[in-house]
C-alpha cells in the first residue's frame, strides 16, 4: 500500500498539479491541512480537493488558516497573512468556505499492515496552532506523543519535512505543497510504502512546479507582493 502524504497546500494550484502527478497513483491520499491562505488559487485547490474526496480514500483535516477563513478567526496573523485571508473570504464560493468549516480537526486512519495514524494540523495540544519544529528537544516530541494512542502522528503547519522516531514511534511532517519554508522552493510531500517495514519506509520528495506563473497571479490579484517573493526562496 502506498500512503501519500500531503500538507500546506496554501491555494497554490500550480504547485498541487505538479505534486498530484507524483502522487495521484498511491492507494489513500492524507492531508494534514491549509488548503488555503497565502495564494490566488483557493477555489480551484478546494474544488480539487473535494473532487478528490468524493471517489477516492483522501482524508484532509483543517489546518489554521483554513479555520480562519472559514470562522474569521485571524487573530495572531501578521499583516500579510490577514489580508490574504480577507481576500480568500472575499472572492471563495460559498460552498467552498462551507467545505473548509466541515472539516474535522482529527482524523484517524489505519493501513493495512494495521499501524494507525492521527492526522493533526499542529499538534495534539494546540491541533491549529502549535508548530513541531524539527529542532525541538526530544523531551517535547516525547511528551506530544503521550497525548496520543496511535503508532504514528502526522502533522503540517511548519512547511519544513521532518521524521522524527520515538521508540518506534514517529511524527510525520511532509513540508508544505504550496509553500515550503526550509529554503527549498521546489514543493515537497512524502510517501509511505507499507510493504516496507516501519520506521524507514516513508521517503521524503521534493518536485518543481511553475512558480512564476503562482507568484504572477499572487501580484495580479492584488495580494501582498510579499507572498509571490517568498515563494522564489522558500521561506
Amino acid at each position: 500500500m502506498l500512503i501519500a502524504l500531503i500538507s500546506d497546500i496554501h491555494s497554490n494550484w500550480e504547485a498541487l498539479q505538479a505534486v498530484w502527478k507524483e502522487v495521484k497513483h498511491a492507494d489513500t491520499i492524507l492531508c494534514m491541512g491549509d488548503l488555503v491562505g497565502y495564494g490566488a488559487s483557493p477555489n480551484e485547490v478546494v474544488e480539487f480537493v473535494r473532487k478528490q474526496m468524493g471517489k477516492r480514500t483522501f482524508l484532509c483535516v483543517r489546518g489554521n488558516h483554513d479555520n480562519a477563513v472559514a470562522f474569521g478567526a485571524d487573530w495572531g496573523f501578521n499583516p500579510y497573512a490577514r489580508e490574504a485571508v480577507r481576500w480568500h473570504q472575499w472572492v471563495m464560493k460559498s460552498e467552498n468556505i462551507e467545505f473548509l468549516r466541515r472539516l474535522p480537526v482529527r482524523q484517524l486512519f489505519t493501513d493495512d499492515a494495521g499501524r494507525t495514524y492521527l492526522l493533526i494540523h499542529g499538534s495534539p495540544r494546540a491541533p491549529l496552532d502549535e508548530y513541531l519544529f524539527p529542532w525541538l528537544p526530544e523531551s517535547e516530541f516525547r511528551a506530544v506523543l503521550t497525548y496520543i494512542r496511535q503508532d504514528d502522528l502526522l502533522v503540517g503547519h511548519t512547511h519544513i519535512p521532518m521524521l522524527k522516531v520515538i521508540e518506534g514511534r514517529r511524527i510525520i511532517n511532509p513540508g508544505s505543497v504550496g509553500q515550503p519554508r526550509d529554503g527549498d522552493w521546489r514543493a515537497s510531500y512524502a510517501i509511505i510504502d507499507t510493504s516496507e517495514e516501519p520506521p524507514e519506509n516513508v521517503e521524503f520528495h521534493r518536485v518543481e512546479y511553475d512558480v512564476e506563473e503562482a507568484a504572477r497571479k499572487i501580484i495580479e490579484e492584488g495580494l501582498p507582493r510579499f507572498l509571490a517573493n517568498r515563494l522564489f526562496e522558500g521561506l
